[in-house]
């Protein structure tokens, strides 16, 4: 079954030089591979003001770069996240984009006196591919995965997206062997549409 899958790049480094870039493509090329249709929003690459106060997160314009990227968001049945952790989180552009891109209106409609707040993304899955140095058991075990745990909950399903899966990849500057048995993984993964 042919699935709309976007992937969003959350490294901030423009050049795409990284082994999380080689990620997603890798999955971008097995999702071609199994005949999905795949869109791609390199959040380096957009020119977006940062949020300041609530009156801009509830009132201002959306920028046209995220405008663009609500659309590919919509027409997604997928969501494929790929970032490295820095500083024990994703790195603050990819925060950014995520708070200009999921805003009142578009990701949940605003809680109403005494009612809960409508999520407008659902039906949409995601899959979090995320890159560290340190081995990723630590990260899971040691440190309890807390902000890959905070996107999933305070962010993604926040909106309505779910079932959420995650790839954690540990010691990626490590041997090249792991580096390929990690991007035949995420090719496999691109191919079944997850």
């Amino acid at each position: 079954m042919t699935r709309h899958i976007a992937i969003i790049q959350g490294h901030p480094d423009p050049k795409g030089r990284h082994f999380g870039h080689a990620l997603a493509h890798s999955y971008a090329q097995g999702a071609a591979d199994g005949e999905h249709e795949v869109r791609t929003i390199d959040v380096a690459l957009l020119e977006f003001p940062l949020l300041r106060s609530k009156e801009d997160w509830e009132n201002a314009l959306f920028p046209e770069a995220i405008r663009q990227a609500q659309e590919t968001l919509v027409w997604a049945e997928h969501w494929v996240i790929f970032y490295p952790l820095w500083l024990g989180s994703m790195p603050a552009l990819l925060k950014g984009f995520f708070e200009q891109v999921l805003r009142p209106g578009f990701a949940f409609s605003p809680a109403e006196p005494g009612r809960m707040w409508k999520k407008l993304l659902k039906g949409r899955s995601a899959r979090i591919v995320v890159t560290m140095g340190m081995p990723a058991l630590v990260y899971r075990w040691y440190f309890g995965a807390h902000s890959l745990k905070s996107l999933e909950r305070n962010i993604l399903r926040f909106v309505g997206i779910g079932p959420i899966q995650e790839s954690l990849i540990g010691m990626v500057e490590g041997k090249d062997s792991a580096r390929k048995k990690w991007l035949v993984r995420v090719h496999e993964l691109g191919r079944a549409g997850q």
